[in-house]
């Protein structure tokens, strides 16, 4: 960039045009939200019949259309606020340089050199020091040798006139260097010419947003930073003292980081974990298209022995050894997340209120917390927490438990408000018989369960104190009791749901008041039977044992999964409990001391 352009330059035109790109964005995102929460719930609340199913369909895709428009002008807004900062700053110092040079009586040349009069003392032949021209240089070590050979110089306008070069130098190099940087950014930032939002446009989303973040981080460095291990009250507070401009280039640029701050506003970290999780999908999907379809022969069979056997084509071996285990982990990411789209997608029917995505990670087992309606907002929260072999790839699953739930408890709480949470927020054991006996599975995801509950309270709209409740399911009470235990869970009330144990004795360990903690056991579930007689070992209580001292609940499901079975009383019993009906819970008699003598 030369001298005149920079000097014509105005930065706050490129603020002005990324404030119009950031309303493009929160008009589209406004326009999204609609399709999804009103006009589509409309449409599959009234219409039916192939015709409505289409058009729904294609409102799907016009609501794509309007999340990428968010998500690529967010990006282009707060890449020319960075512009526009980086610009500015070298602006600042160019217009300092030329001030202090017109005061020095100066002249700058229009390649940025300054010429300097004659000055200074006569020499012994009664001669005044000559002036010259100088040329500003930013290699340090250039610049170095500049001013000694300046400060030599009898003519002290020298080494005015070779500062301010200098200067003048450094601010064109900074201005040309961002130019330089941003004008391929800028310029990538595009979509296809069709109106089709594909995997590939999601992925290359996901290019965007990482180039942005990491050309930016001069920007990004200069706003309010989040708290370092700060509370969700903390995180709260920052986030409310941050400018809309501000807001939307943490939400642009790092929405990973966003959605994962406990006590932020429910709309923001869903807004911030939707970015996330289109990216994330589109950048699976993109890979596991790439990867070759297993081949169809699979299994073939040796006959040469006394017996046939059936094994492994050696085709199928070799794609299992080089693409298997990627195919499986992709495909199982994808299944989940495809589950939790059809949650999104279920929002209206039957009254279900719109989901909010509080959290989301391909990382580990695979991350997802679902909120079916706002919690900020409810009067009640309810929290479930699963157990062993819950991960991504199976947690439509624990979402429709939660959604099955929010209808019950909503006919239940009498015109007040409810959100039913699902929380698969940490690594649960994958394997029942190799993995569940160990407890550091509940201990690693405690801290991170108690930073969600305390969130809860940081986020909510108003001063009221919600009723909150914490369901957890077999595994899940496991870590639920590893949160009291080392802390607190910030609950009114708790239900478990075929326990192995909780890691305390006594229902009053488990931080909430006397009374309000409820177990569930149904007829065959071996689960807690494991607690009794397996890996827990002598004198190990379970919550479904008379002496830990919870409000044992009737149950008419059976095994280990049934608790959430739609019309049963196990569901509608857990329900009253969730919206602060206790008195109304149908109890199990009381064991009867003397049942064992005849």
């Amino acid at each position: 960039m030369d001298l005149s352009t920079l000097k014509a330059l105005k930065p706050n035109e490129y603020s002005q045009a990324a404030d119009g790109y950031r309303s493009t964005s929160d008009m589209a995102s406004a326009a999204k939200d609609r399709i999804d929460n009103q006009i589509a719930v409309a449409m599959r609340n009234s219409l039916k019949g192939e015709a409505a199913t289409a058009a729904i369909k294609q409102l799907g895709e016009l609501s794509k259309n309007f999340h990428y428009v968010q998500v690529e002008c967010g990006l282009v807004s707060t890449a020319l606020e960075a512009f526009s900062y980086e610009v500015g700053a070298a602006k600042t110092k160019l217009d300092a340089a030329l001030e202090g040079a017109q005061a020095a009586k100066l002249t700058v040349n229009g390649d940025g050199s300054i010429t300097y009069p004659p000055g200074g003392e006569k020499d012994a032949d009664g001669k005044i020091p000559e002036g010259g021209t100088v040329s500003g240089l930013t290699d340090d070590t250039a610049s170095s040798v500049g001013r000694q050979a300046a400060n030599f110089d009898p003519n002290p306008s020298h080494r005015l006139a070779q500062d301010y070069a200098d200067q003048i130098a450094a601010a064109l190099k900074e201005a040309t260097e961002a130019d330089e940087k941003w004008a391929p950014k800028l310029r990538a930032l595009k979509a296809d010419d069709d109106l089709t939002v594909s995997d590939k446009d999601w992925a290359d989303a996901s290019s965007d947003t990482s180039g942005v973040s990491d050309a930016g981080k001069r920007y990004l460095e200069s706003l309010p930073q989040p708290p370092k291990g700060g509370s969700p009250q903390d995180n709260a507070e920052w986030w409310k003292k941050l400018s809309a401009e501000e807001q939307a280039a943490w939400i642009s640029t790092h929405p990973d980081s966003v959605g994962k701050l406990d006590g932020l506003p429910a709309t923001v970290r869903d807004e911030a974990n939707r970015i996330v999780f289109d990216e994330t999908r589109g950048k699976l999907q993109t890979e596991l298209n790439s990867i070759p379809a297993p081949p169809k022969n699979e299994w073939t069979w040796i006959t040469s022995g006394p017996y046939p056997s059936k094994v492994h084509t050696d085709e199928w071996m070799e794609w299992h050894n080089k693409y298997g285990g990627r195919y499986e982990q992709l495909t199982k990411s994808l299944k989940g997340m495809q589950g939790i789209q059809d949650r999104f997608d279920a929002t209206g029917k039957g009254g279900l209120p719109e989901a909010y995505l509080l959290g989301f990670s391909t990382e580990g087992n695979g991350r997802a917390i679902v909120a079916n309606g706002n919690p900020d907002t409810a009067d009640h929260q309810a929290i479930y927490v699963p157990g062993t072999t819950s991960n991504l790839g199976k947690v439509d699953g624990d979402i429709n438990r939660m959604t099955d739930l929010w209808r019950v408890a909503n006919t239940e709480a009498h015109g007040q408000s409810v959100s039913t949470i699902t929380w698969l927020g940490y690594d649960a054991p994958q394997n029942l018989a190799k993995d569940s006996p160990f407890e550091h599975y509940a201990y690693d995801g405690a801290p991170t369960f108690r930073n969600f509950m305390d969130g809860l309270d940081a986020s909510h709209s108003d001063d009221s104190n919600p009723h909150r409740t914490v369901i957890a399911h077999s595994y899940g009470s496991t870590l639920v009791g590893a949160a009291a235990e080392t802390g607190h869970l910030n609950a009114d009330d708790v239900i478990l749901a075929g326990s192995p144990g909780v890691k305390v004795s006594h229902a009053t360990d488990l931080d909430v008041p006397e009374g309000h903690v409820w177990n569930e056991e149904a007829d065959g579930d071996p689960v807690p039977d494991v607690g009794r007689y397996g890996h827990g070992g002598d004198g190990f209580i379970v919550p479904s044992d008379p002496s830990f001292g919870a409000n044992q609940m009737t149950t008419d499901t059976e095994g280990h999964s049934g608790y959430w079975d739609v019309g049963s009383d196990s569901l509608r019993n857990q329900a009253r409990v969730a919206v602060g009906n206790g008195d109304d819970v149908q109890l199990k008699p009381p064991p009867n001391p003397w049942a064992h003598v005849k």
